[in-house]
Order: structure tokens, then C-alpha cells, then sequence
């Protein structure tokens, strides 16, 4: 048996990743062997990724607390996973999702299902984050309709409290 490691990803920095982490310190992987990043999982370019990749050593093994903690693009994690389980012969085990765990099932009927339900959570890791994309947008769309964040839509006078006045515009605070 190699040596254990975890990987955390929030999509930013004022994202909370203690539920990751509680989830791997009860798994008991080692503080010093749990990398963490802060930003997107639209792709793979993330530095503590790239750092633990490098480390990740035959016969280790990586716990992920679910699988789009380990990245939002199908084609990505699908090409992650062939790299770490078959290119580096890495064992995975994601928490959330029990038949994603790689020392079980090493016959074919084994392989089989994981690679199934590998694609399946990795459809739905890309089309969340589409969702995500779309809502975001949507919630733009709406607030510049109403007017949110523009003090000349809102008709409000933000510059001085005289200009306001002589316009004949209630008195705002800035």
C-alpha cells in the first residue's frame, strides 16, 4: 500500500471547504497530504492538482470527497481518472459515491460499472456547472432589468446631495 492523499477544490476563494476536509481528517488522510485549490473546475490547470499529480506514485491511494470536487468537464475528469488509475496505477475512492472506488471491483464486470457511473457523475458534474453558467447569467439579466447597480437607472443621484437637491430628488445617503 502507497501513501494516502485527498484533494479539496471549491470554485473560489470565499467558498468554504471544511465539509471536504472534515470528510477526508475521517478517512484519516494526513493534513500534509491534502491539497486544496480554490478555484474553477472547468479544467485542470490548477496548481495543487498539478502538484499532487506529480507526487501521486503507483499504488497510492486518493479519496475526492464527490466527484465534481475533482472537476466540472467530462472529457477533464474522464482523462484524469484514465491518467491516475491506469497511466500511474493510482487507487481513487470518492466519498459521495461508493461504487467510485477502485480497490474494489478490479475484474472486468467491476471496471465496467465504475466506468459507467465514472460518466454518468461526470455528465452531471458538466451539466451542473452549465446550470450554474445559465442561472448566473439569468440573474444578471434580471437585476440590470430592475435597474440593480446603476444609480442612474435607479434615478438616484449618488454624486452630491446638492445636485440632488436642485434636481429636486430626495436626499440619499452616499
Amino acid at each position: 500500500m502507497g501513501i494516502t492523499y485527498g484533494y479539496v477544490r471549491v470554485s473560489s476563494r470565499d467558498q468554504n471547504e471544511d465539509r471536504q476536509l472534515i470528510a477526508l481528517r475521517e478517512v484519516d488522510v494526513p493534513e500534509k497530504n491534502i491539497y486544496i485549490d480554490k478555484q474553477s473546475g472547468k479544467d485542470f490547470n490548477r496548481p495543487q492538482y498539478k502538484r499532487m499529480l506529480r507526487k501521486l506514485k503507483k499504488d497510492d491511494l486518493l479519496y475526492i470527497k464527490s466527484i465534481d470536487r475533482l472537476g466540472r468537464n467530462y472529457e477533464e475528469i474522464q482523462n484524469q481518472w484514465r491518467i491516475l488509475t491506469k497511466d500511474k496505477g493510482v487507487d481513487i475512492v470518492v466519498l459521495d459515491m461508493p461504487l467510485l472506488d477502485t480497490r474494489r471491483g478490479k475484474d472486468l464486470v467491476g471496471t465496467f460499472l465504475s466506468d459507467i457511473v465514472l460518466q454518468v457523475l461526470s455528465f452531471v458534474a458538466e451539466n451542473e456547472r452549465t446550470n450554474i453558467r445559465q442561472r448566473q447569467a439569468e440573474g444578471i439579466a434580471a437585476a440590470k432589468a430592475r435597474g440593480a447597480g446603476s444609480a442612474a437607472r435607479q434615478g438616484r443621484c449618488r454624486r452630491t446631495s446638492m445636485r440632488c437637491i436642485r434636481r429636486g430628488e430626495p436626499r440619499k445617503s452616499l
